[in-house]
């Protein structure tokens, strides 16, 4: 308890009040007091010199920054002059490049005189069309190498779709492509049916059955006929394509065949983005990258007269296509694979490349890939998102047939029963209402299992959907029991009914970047190094021509070392399941820096400009600087050695300057000063030449158009300062 002593706090005080100082005591006090004061002062006497010398660099700095914004003023328009000049000069060089290329292929195409059609010609492909299809030719040899014509065919059906301009003529290259397919699936059944009619001749001494396999550079049949019906048989494995099936017991001993038939192709994937997907797209190249634009084009409905007045109407054919899951591929609006590869003209004084970049303004109004739901037996379920996953490697087709009637031999004479049906599909599992109401059978699934195509990489362990031909898309629901062998690269699964079927892959698993570089090996040559989440690889530019290098030799050595063209590489790439390349919907499904489009196209298009003589590479601060700058590191670079990493600098882009950065890639935080003694530019090449050799100038004004083109064109195709 404290007791209070008259108005005092304590007794302390009240007794200290007592006491008197000394004179001793009162200098000392003094003399503190005074010691204080003049440190106070002192302090504040180097504050304020602190804050004047903070006020007068502030001033510097400010004066500075006004004097360089100045320069940079004063000097604006003659350098945005120049870099339009520039980047004019190689658009119309390489647009006149592209028209003379196109008219010699037409040419070359028209003095081939190989009795082929020309798919630019609609009489030439759809009389083609309608004589392949009154032919009655069944041999299996003769009809594989008309299949292939055919491949070509669509091939080139495919080339003419990517350039389109006029929806019209999209249109018509659209419906004979899809003619084609509907023709090539309906020869291989006839051929399929005249192997199965000689099964009995054919018969395996071993198993008592007919097993045979027919292979080429497109194409795997695997055919088993069920001549025995032994209640014991549990399945087949074909030996040397390391396709197999099982079966149950209510199959096993059933007048039935199984197919196993690999197209190396896909023809059905097409039909599920006709069906249901709308792809929106602009015609420009920008940075979706060149040739992989689509664009929207009305089917002609089934039966339709074409151009020549001819009606394409087989009922027979129609109908056993429906079965592989074709049926009706003309009734619906179509989105066809039709790139704008050629840019619109530039309008008043305004460059071609600001135009494009205009046009990509409008790219966060395109309406997102839509969740695809159906309805079946009144349950929803959802389709695959096929821009979320790709079909890699092929279609198989998984198929049972109604074993046609086999030949008799009697008194020499070869007696066979002859049916106008065709051939006729097993429905496995059999509907109810073929049952009796008081028999009861349970359906077992039926089992297959498949070697991964050699020519694919999957980076993961592979996705397996299902053809279902009702709605032309693919699902992921009804497949058990799978079972992914990644040493042996086999996979093994089953389903409840016979169906084709795919395996796929997340279109962007090797998204984001973990890191890229763009160094000059030569004049007109660089190497883009990209190492991706999940596989790093290289492509070496030399003019128009690249070339894939990768460590990884499995399923790309068909690719690895191969010149071709830029497009030519993406499509390879990307049928390969190698995807490093993005477009407008990329971004729903893999993080990204969110950079501003139009700040990042035109630093892919002045990269392009000097990569003869300048590296460049990721920066971390690069997702730090926020949306509307870019940061990455650039030196540069003679010879084909790695760039030794002192050399590096980091420089700051942005919409209306560009500079060079004081911090480094491994200071602690980041900071948009300056670089002392550098200066603004308002374009990025002139920012890099201040401390460009005169060599390393010359070598850029010496690159080749077409070499910029494909730089540019890789760059915008895979945007490494928006995904890394």
């Amino acid at each position: 308890m404290r007791i209070r002593f008259h108005g005092y706090t304590d007794a302390g005080d009240f007794f200290s009040m007592g006491r008197k100082l000394n004179k001793a005591q009162k200098a000392k006090q003094l003399q503190e007091e005074e010691e204080r004061r003049l440190q106070e002062e002192e302090e504040a006497r180097l504050q304020a010199a602190r804050e004047e010398q903070e006020r007068l660099e502030r001033e510097r700095k400010e004066q500075e920054l006004e004097r360089l914004e100045l320069k940079d003023r004063e000097r604006r328009a003659d350098e945005l002059e120049e870099l339009r000049h520039l980047l004019e000069e190689n658009h119309t060089a390489v647009t006149k490049w592209k028209t003379d290329a196109v008219e010699k292929a037409k040419w070359e195409r028209y003095m081939r005189c190989d009795g082929t059609p020309d798919p630019a010609v609609q009489q030439d492909i759809n009389t083609y069309i309608s004589l392949w299809r009154d032919d009655p030719e069944v041999d299996n040899t003769v009809v594989l190498k008309q299949c292939n014509l055919a491949l070509q065919l669509i091939e080139e059906l495919e080339g003419l779709l990517r350039d389109v301009t006029d929806p019209q003529e999209g249109q018509k290259y659209q419906e004979a492509l899809i003619n084609l397919q509907e023709l090539i699936h309906s020869k291989h059944l006839l051929t399929t049916e005249e192997i199965l009619k000689r099964a009995s001749s054919n018969i395996d001494t071993e198993t008592g059955n007919m097993q045979t396999v027919v292979r080429d550079d497109n194409i795997t049949l695997c055919l088993w006929a069920n001549l025995k019906k032994n209640p014991r048989f549990k399945g087949l494995n074909f030996e040397g394509v390391d396709m197999g099936f099982e079966l149950p017991k209510q199959l096993a001993v059933s007048d039935i065949a199984v197919r196993n038939f690999h197209t190396r192709y896909d023809h059905l994937s097409l039909l599920a983005r006709m069906a249901h997907l709308r792809i929106h797209t602009s015609s420009y190249r920008s940075l979706v990258g060149a040739e992989e634009a689509p664009a929207d084009i009305d089917v002609p409905e089934q039966g339709e007269t074409n151009g020549e007045g001819e009606v394409k109407d087989d009922t027979t054919q129609q109908q056993r296509a429906d079965e592989e899951g074709f049926e009706g591929t003309g009734r619906k609006s179509a989105a066809s694979l039709q790139s704008g590869n050629s840019a619109q003209p530039a309008e008043g004084g305004d460059s071609q490349i600001q135009t494009q970049m205009e046009a990509l303004g409008a790219e966060g109004e395109l309406t997102s890939p839509e969740q695809l739901s159906m309805t079946d037996r009144g349950e929803r379920f959802h389709v695959v998102d096929l821009m979320q996953y790709t079909p890699l490697g092929g279609v198989f087709y998984y198929d049972v047939f109604h074993l046609p009637p086999q030949a008799h031999q009697v008194n020499g004479w070869e007696i066979r029963q002859l049916l106008d049906t065709g051939l006729q599909f097993f429905q496995y599992p059999t509907e109810k209402s073929n049952l009796d109401d008081n028999e009861a059978l349970t359906w077992p699934p039926v089992g297959v299992s498949v070697a991964l195509p050699e020519s694919v990489v999957f980076l993961e362990a592979p996705e397996v959907a299902r053809w279902d031909a009702a709605v032309k898309q693919w699902r992921m629901d009804g497949i058990t029991d799978v079972s992914y062998e990644e040493a042996e690269a086999k996979i093994s699964f089953k389903m409840d009914s016979f169906q084709a079927f795919v395996l796929m892959q997340e279109t962007y698993a090797n998204l984001p970047f973990q890191s890229w570089e763009l160094r000059p090996l030569g004049q007109d040559s660089a190497l883009y190094t990209i190492n991706g989440a999940l596989i790093g690889l290289s492509i070496t530019i030399q003019g128009n021509q690249c070339m894939l290098q990768s460590e990884r030799e499995i399923g790309l050595s068909h690719l690895v070392g191969k010149w071709m063209s830029g497009p030519a590489l993406q499509r390879a790439m990307l049928n390969a399941g190698i995807n490093i390349f993005v477009n407008e919907y990329t971004d729903k499904y893999v993080s990204t820096c969110g950079k501003d489009p139009l700040t990042e196209h035109a630093a892919y298009e002045q990269m392009a400009l000097f990569a003869s003589a300048c590296a460049f590479s990721w920066s971390k601060w690069n997702a730090k600087c926020g949306a509307e700058h870019l940061v990455l590191q650039v030196c540069e670079h003679h010879g084909s050695t790695p760039v030794p990493k002192s050399l590096w600098s980091l420089y700051l882009l942005g919409a209306q300057r560009s500079q060079k950065l004081e911090i480094t890639e491994k200071s602690e935080a980041f900071s948009p000063d300056h670089y002392p003694g550098s200066e603004f530019h308002s374009t990025f090449i002139h920012m890099l030449q201040d401390n460009m050799s005169a060599v390393g100038i010359a070598r850029t004004r010496e690159s080749n158009y077409l070499f910029v083109d494909t730089v540019q064109s890789l760059l915008c195709a895979t945007r490494p300062l928006m995904y890394s």
